[in-house]
């Protein structure tokens, strides 16, 4: 397998700020719409399923590519847990959906991956799937605003784009993704699934669930909420964090994130959740107080800035939805 490298680079279009400016504004239509029928919220990924507090143990030993930024040297930080359905709307959990897992890194020091001065945490979006469905942000937007409208406007918007022979295609893809079985947010494993940097290489992140998290639990989709929170009412939960690193161009494009890399994970540290009580007041009082908050991979560390097409799109739209929710 071909050795980590420092030979990556991002390719930036004259007019992407024009076009991420103009993805903003439609993810805030919706977000507005949204707004109507489940009160104030994200645009995607609106339904939160739980909340948690725990750590992460940067470990030792862990390969030089990864001794950058969070990961430099063994050190525990707190990190605030949210677990979430993908959707614009609040869908029951047993609907087939992405289903997302953001942690907060607490206490960082060190330059914001904004340019705002120093970093108030380094932050990891994760879902259930490897790979992004579509290879750029342009891609995903033009589905995603067309999905929002309703079946008849996604099927006009696929057979128009992708035509008579493309369209079932991208339908039947489309629907494998959604209809991925998922065992529960202690038992699946969790990908960034697009790059960010690590000093002067570009990673992508994994969580790995410890075996002692238990096996699957049968009927858990019918309330994903319940299952976590019993596992942690029950004894402590981890996960191993991985990262695995680009080595070339052809293998690990930065710029199209539908392609699944090839290159191996190394485990550079371990999340940690302790037995807790999420329905208690004080976890009922994390839930809101996370809820509120903004968990969003542009709020880093410099030394692991976002990279590519879909994460620089992210900087623009997640701006506009936190903002539209008053969050920032």
């Amino acid at each position: 397998m071909p050795a980590p490298s420092t030979g990556w680079k991002e390719v930036i279009a004259a007019d992407e700020q024009q076009r991420y400016e103009g993805f903003a504004q439609q993810f805030a239509q919706i977000q507005k719409h949204k707004a109507k029928r489940w009160g104030v919220g994200r645009t995607l990924h609106r339904k939160q399923i739980t909340a948690a507090h725990g750590t992460l143990e940067v470990l030792d030993g862990i390969p030089e590519f990864a001794r950058h930024g969070l990961f430099a040297i063994p050190h525990t930080f707190e990190v605030w847990v949210r677990l979430s359905n993908g959707g614009f709307d609040r869908a029951r959990d047993s609907m087939p959906d992405v289903r997302g897992f953001a942690f907060r890194v607490l206490g960082v020091e060190g330059d914001s991956a904004l340019g705002n001065g120093p970093a108030r945490s380094q932050d990891f979006t994760l879902i259930n799937h490897e790979a992004f469905s579509f290879s750029g942000s342009t891609e995903f937007v033009d589905f995603a605003v067309a999905a929002s409208r309703g079946g008849g406007a996604l099927l006009k918007y696929v057979f128009t784009r992708y035509g008579l022979i493309g369209g079932p295609k991208m339908l039947a893809k489309v629907l494998s993704i959604a209809k991925k079985p998922f065992s529960g947010f202690a038992t699946e494993a969790l990908f960034s699934s697009v790059p960010m940097a690590c000093g002067p290489y570009a990673v992508r992140v994994r969580l790995v669930p410890g075996e002692s998290n238990g096996p699957p639990t049968p009927g858990a989709s019918a309330d994903w909420a319940a299952d976590f929170s019993q596992r942690l009412a029950q004894g402590p939960l981890h996960w191993d964090l991985q990262l695995q690193y680009f080595s070339s161009e052809g293998l690990t494009p930065i710029e199209d994130a539908s392609v699944n890399w090839p290159t191996p994970y190394a485990t550079v540290a371990r999340l940690m959740l302790p037995p807790q009580n999420t329905a208690s007041p004080s976890g009922w009082a994390l839930a809101q107080e996370v809820e509120g908050t903004v968990i969003d991979p542009w709020q880093a560390l410099q030394a692991h800035r976002p990279l590519g097409d879909v994460q620089r799109a992210r900087k623009v739209v997640y701006f506009a939805s936190q903002k539209g929710r008053g969050a920032a």
